[in-house]
């Protein structure tokens, strides 16, 4: 049996591609049934992400030709249009792959943790879908173990390594509580939804999004609870903004010095924290002059953000020492399992050979035999056929002259 996966990520293709191979979470139960059909195949879990495509199995043929077919197949694709992107990963290399993809060090961002959430529903997809034996459950549990590990014992996650994570966590340092804040957004692209998101996971109380097309921050806003605004009231309610953050592709500042200096005194001179991340900026570099406010530039978060991925890969290097273990450990927990089915065999043979043997004695007991001389027949009997096979084997070992198979025996049983 070997331990076989195939995929591709977004170091080997493009989005294109990528978006192309990607699982529904609807389907993927109907896939894993799929896929289960090929033969030699005997257990399997998808992982598809938007950043990467991943199929896990177990199998007695394995051959990357079946599971290429069958990807191709199963999106109406020729497998030309993505086979030079797939790459392969066997028995030890798939273990540290798996391990290295729950800790999140195969991901686009060092170490982030959304990637083994992710994992875990495609854990339980297959295991829903009954595609999980003993070997890929094992496997998929130990990498949850193995995940944890290392987010415990490495600074592997601590430091953010997004603008808009960094410009959340500066907002916390300033207020320490954000469920008492409100946060103005200024417009409505990736980097504003990651910050939009960011602040919702952290309890904001209260979210504005302006953008210049009003539809875009209504959809925006829908999605956190928050409230859309047009960009011409910017001056209505940048007063309630405790927190204001702006990212979009105006060519001039939208937000002048003194626009925010009559902000700042009908706040009373309450702080605002602002973060400029646009490229020409949106809020006018005089602002920083102002008391009570703290401007923060696309540059200043860059910097921080380029500190804290050194951090990472730091703590990336901590992470791989603790994956090389890990890897020889499910290796030796898969190494004993291939013993199992023998001393299962072994166990029921000795079970079924006592049941003969106490059957016989019980006999005995029934014709008068005086319960002593029963004992010792059950004794008798037993150890007579416990030993009766092994030294039959060991004299035809001899006779053939299989001196690997007598050592074996003294090693079993532990004879001097």
């Amino acid at each position: 049996m070997t331990l076989l996966a195939l995929g591709l990520n977004h170091t080997t293709a493009p989005l294109a591609v990528r978006e192309r191979l990607a699982f529904p979470a609807h389907r993927l139960g109907e896939s894993l049934q799929d896929l289960l059909t090929l033969p030699g195949l005997r257990e399997a879990a998808i992982l598809s992400t938007c950043n990467r495509t991943e199929l896990y199995c177990t199998t007695e043929l394995p051959d990357r030709r079946v599971l290429t077919e069958w990807l191709a197949n199963t999106h109406n694709l020729p497998a030309d249009a993505f086979a030079a992107c797939l790459y392969v990963h066997t028995d030890a290399a798939l273990v540290r792959h798996l391990l290295r993809v729950a800790c999140g060090l195969d991901s686009m961002v060092l170490g982030e943790p959304q990637i083994l959430g992710q994992l875990k529903a495609a854990y339980r997809a297959a295991l829903q879908a009954g595609a999980l034996g003993k070997t890929l459950n094992r496997l998929f549990q130990h990498a949850f173990s193995v995940a944890k590990k290392v987010r415990s014992n490495t600074a592997i996650g601590a430091s953010p390594v997004s603008v808009a994570f960094v410009a959340v966590r500066l907002a916390q340092q300033i207020f320490a509580n954000l469920n008492q804040q409100t946060a103005l957004l200024i417009g409505a692209g990736e980097t504003i939804e990651l910050t939009a998101r960011h602040l919702h996971q952290q309890g904001l109380k209260r979210l504005i999004i302006a953008n210049r097309t009003f539809a875009k921050a209504q959809a925006l806003a829908w999605q956190f609870g928050g409230q859309a605004i047009a960009l011409h009231e910017l001056p209505e309610y940048l007063p309630e903004a405790d927190i204001v953050v702006s990212s979009t592709a105006s060519p001039l500042p939208i937000l002048g010095k003194g626009a925010i200096e009559r902000a700042i005194q009908k706040r009373r001179h309450k702080p605002i924290f602002m973060v400029d991340l646009a490229v020409p900026r949106d809020i006018e570099p005089e602002v920083d002059h102002l008391e009570d406010v703290y401007l923060y530039t696309i540059d200043d978060l860059q910097n921080i953000v380029e500190e804290n991925r050194k951090n990472r890969q730091e703590a990336a290097l901590k992470a791989e020492e603790i994956i090389a273990r890990e890897v020889e450990q499910f290796f030796a927990w898969l190494r004993a399992q291939s013993a199992s089915a023998t001393i299962c065999a072994v166990r029921a043979q000795g079970e079924r050979l006592r049941e003969e043997a106490l059957q016989r004695a019980r006999r005995a007991l029934r014709k008068g035999i005086p319960p002593e001389q029963a004992l010792e027949l059950l004794a008798y009997t037993l150890t007579n056929k416990l030993l009766h096979l092994p030294s039959v084997q060991l004299k035809k070992a001899g006779l053939h002259q299989r001196h690997d198979l007598i050592l074996a025996a003294r090693e079993l049983f532990k004879l001097n």
